[in-house]
């Protein structure tokens, strides 16, 4: 089988093409970074370097391809994250479409069945939808939710303040390792069970705010640290203090109030998958205190 992969070596992508090539596949990696050709083709796969704006590019790359992994890359800097994310979603299709790839996994997000009111996740959405529509395409919609790698913000926070927070964490916060992300990915694409479009929602850990500083803290000899939950206006004004832009800022305020008020997570609840192997005690040992102390 050929298979196209999306997200150069990230934290999801890098495992899959290595579970690909051991178990024999032909595998391509786009990536938009020259200085990365060498590792992927290291690992036995082929690099295809461009952007996923290009469409001209996309649609060459796809060549041959069986099944692709789809993910929509960050792009801190877009004027208009929705749309910017519709414009990489509609590349994707052409691709699709003009090389006849009938089975594409996609790395979206909880909370992609809503549309509005997630902020960031909102534009996940569109690309769902898009995709379904794709006539011959099967697609499996992976959902996992918030990230732990996110936890490493907190970083800063815990240096400056002693504290940890944001606008949510009273309530229990559904936590997943990139790992458990790449297992659940690679076993869709090996396996090639799905039909239609579906969704498979991947979980980690489930904590509140107050036990996420706990076992954060404990890791790096900080036990007393505190989970504060901001207001909507404090994260706001902190985000735009750290640098970040006015409309990604209140993007992403918009999405912790969703989780504060159970909108972004309640689907999750609904369909509530098994959990991974990471919990958090492990990123804590493992990677959030090495980071602190770097």
């Amino acid at each position: 089988m050929n298979y196209i992969i999306t997200g150069s070596l990230g934290h999801t992508s890098k495992p899959i093409v290595e579970g690909l090539i051991k178990a024999g596949h032909t595998v391509t990696v786009i990536t938009s970074k020259p200085a990365n050709a060498s590792s992927i083709e290291a690992l036995g796969a082929k690099a295809a370097i461009g952007n996923v704006d290009d469409a001209d590019f996309l649609k060459q790359a796809f060549v041959d391809a069986d099944a692709a992994y789809l993910l929509i890359p960050s792009n801190w800097g877009a004027a208009d994250l929705r749309v910017y994310q519709n414009q990489v979603v509609d590349n994707y299709i052409a691709a699709i479409q003009a090389n006849d790839i009938r089975f594409a996994v996609l790395l979206s997000s909880v909370g992609a069945n809503l549309g509005q009111g997630v902020g960031p996740v909102d534009g996940l959405y569109d690309v769902e939808q898009k995709l379904a529509k794709v006539s011959g395409l099967n697609s499996k919609f992976l959902r996992p939710s918030y990230f732990m790698y996110n936890l490493f913000g907190m970083v800063g926070m815990i240096k400056n303040t002693g504290i940890m927070g944001s606008n949510f964490g009273a309530d229990p916060l559904v936590l997943t390792h990139t790992d458990d992300i790449a297992e659940v990915a690679l076993h869709e694409l090996l396996t090639l069970g799905f039909t239609g479009h579906q969704v498979r929602y991947i979980a980690s850990d489930e904590r509140t705010g107050t036990e996420i500083a706990q076992v954060l803290g404990e890791a790096i000899s900080k036990p007393e640290t505190p989970w504060i939950v901001f207001s909507d206006a404090q994260t706001l004004e902190g985000m735009k203090s750290a640098g970040m832009s006015e409309e990604m800022a209140a993007s992403y305020t918009t999405m912790g109030k969703s989780v504060r008020e159970g909108t972004m997570q309640a689907d999750f609840f609904k369909n509530k998958p098994v959990y991974g192997k990471v919990k958090l005690e492990d990123f804590a040992k493992n990677e959030f205190a090495p980071a602190f102390g770097a």
